[in-house]
């Protein structure tokens, strides 16, 4: 990527370059999409300025630094255990340290589960030992371990047609990557598939882009009425291999062991920080990432990249001495990876100040070099994106694609708000997700600086312009 250098323009200035106007007829804008896209082009010496203290001035690998210090300090952050509740403390009073108002911390309630000690072992045709992890909310084995013939299966209407087969054996799915949306199903389902048929417990080729010998964990979900099995996922090649083993019809036989135990919920905290809006505090442009993670690696990518460049872009924002004219509010989320538990409970806190949020952001799928943003609203304010995101053309990032998500924002989406989040190497981000990969090796401090500046940008030309985005 070949990008250009620009001069520096001091805070002040820039202030006088971004003042939009409106035209309002009781209370109903008048404005053209001419207008409006004037207004947006006007920020151009603004946005070269972000980009260039971002990328190429003294903020430069910031974003990098502040990660790496977190999370070698206190490594992955599973919710409900200490780990994470120290890293809020952390993030609680660095947002403080660095001059962001409001910062507080809003309590939630969490799930605390533990994978304690596992393994699982080929007993038949040979003795191999087989690389596992829990998938998260699975129940344990019995102390001895459940040992069991095998059933392998590549689909789950393979597992139907085979169903009489699977009663008393361990199910392993060898299911072929799609993308993560398709093949993700086999991971939080596979249990409950496979105790409908009888099975002791279930086995999941880890849902990955590429394997050297990682299983990848994530949460799994059981279902009432249905028994519950232990799961775990393998590596792809094991999945591979006893495929390849029952395809010449030999018996295997695994003797699994899992420790997991689901203990009651605990306290823990969505941390918040802000910028307070200069004409429109009550209004607000939110912007996201989670500090919580699995308990392997070092949650540096996932998602700690996303939490980073998040404070990132506040922090970029104020060091121009910008201010908006709605507040920009950064949300470090906690329990995301149990569904979005504490981001639904900021939304139930929150949901009846819906009618001021103007756009909810968050970056979820890695900080690799980012490829454009990725949007959900109605067509005026995609209209306006794309105008907005015109500004980056300096690091030839002006892509604006559909399906903005994020687990913690969609309750936001769901309910008509539009919602943003970022687009990068998705075919790389799941080579290391979830898995002992994810630390900050993962990480390029060029491109989380890169990734930093589109996020800054959008962020707050949204909320500094004179209307808040249109929805349907």
């Amino acid at each position: 990527m070949k990008f250009l250098i620009f001069a520096f323009f001091g805070g002040a200035h820039l202030l006088s370059l971004c003042s939009g106007k409106a035209i309002y007829k009781n209370g109903i804008s008048k404005r053209t999409f001419q207008e409006i896209k004037e207004e947006i082009a006007s920020y151009g010496d603004v946005a070269k300025a972000i980009i260039n203290l971002a990328v190429y001035g003294k903020a430069q690998n910031r974003s990098y630094e502040r990660l790496a210090l977190l999370v070698d300090t206190v490594g992955p952050r599973l919710s409900g255990s200490k780990n994470l509740e120290k890293a809020i403390q952390i993030m609680y009073q660095n947002l403080q340290q660095d001059g962001l108002e409001n910062v507080h911390l809003e309590p939630v309630r969490i799930p605390h589960w533990e994978r304690g000690e596992e393994s699982a072992v080929m007993l038949e045709p040979r003795i191999h030992k087989i690389a596992i992890l829990g998938l998260g909310s699975s129940i344990g084995t019995p102390p001895e371990g459940i040992t069991a013939e095998v059933l392998v299966v590549t689909s789950f209407d393979e597992l139907q047609r085979r169903a009489s087969e699977a009663r008393g054996k361990i199910v392993v799915y060898n299911q072929p990557y799609i993308n993560y949306s398709r093949t993700v199903q086999y991971r939080t389902q596979g249990a409950v598939e496979a105790a409908k048929v009888g099975a002791l417990a279930s086995l999941i080729r880890s849902v990955a882009s590429l394997s050297i010998y990682s299983p990848h964990t994530g949460i799994q979900e059981y279902q009432d009425g249905v028994p519950e099995i232990p799961t775990a996922c393998i590596t792809v090649e094991d999945a591979e291999m006893m495929s390849r083993m029952a395809s010449r019809g030999i018996k295997i036989v695994i003797q699994l062991k899992m420790g997991a135990k689901t203990y009651p919920d605990t306290d823990s905290f969505n941390t918040v920080a802000e910028i307070t809006g200069s004409k429109y505090p009550e209004q607000v442009v939110l912007v996201s990432g989670h500090l919580d993670s699995w308990d392997v690696g070092q949650g540096a990518m996932d998602d700690g990249g996303g939490a980073f460049i998040s404070w990132e872009a506040l922090s970029l924002i104020k060091d121009l001495g910008l201010r908006p004219k709605r507040t920009l509010r950064l949300v470090l989320w906690t329990a995301e990876e149990q569904g979005g538990v504490g981001a639904f409970q900021y939304y139930q806190l929150h949901k009846v100040n819906i009618s001021n949020y103007s756009l909810v952001m968050e970056s979820d799928t890695g900080t690799f070099l980012p490829t454009g943003l990725q949007f959900t609203g109605s067509e005026k304010a995609r209209a306006i994106m794309e105008e907005v995101m015109s500004l980056l053309q300096p690091l030839n990032i002006t892509q604006v694609l559909s399906h903005g998500e994020g687990t913690d924002i969609n309750f936001w989406i769901q309910a008509g708000v539009p919602g943003a989040s970022l687009l990068d190497d998705l075919y790389k981000y799941f080579f290391f997700h979830h898995s002992h990969g994810d630390t900050m090796t993962v990480m390029d401090p060029k491109q989380m600086n890169v990734a930093a500046a589109v996020w800054a940008v959008v962020s707050y030309v949204v909320a500094d312009m004179e209307e808040m985005l249109p929805r349907s």
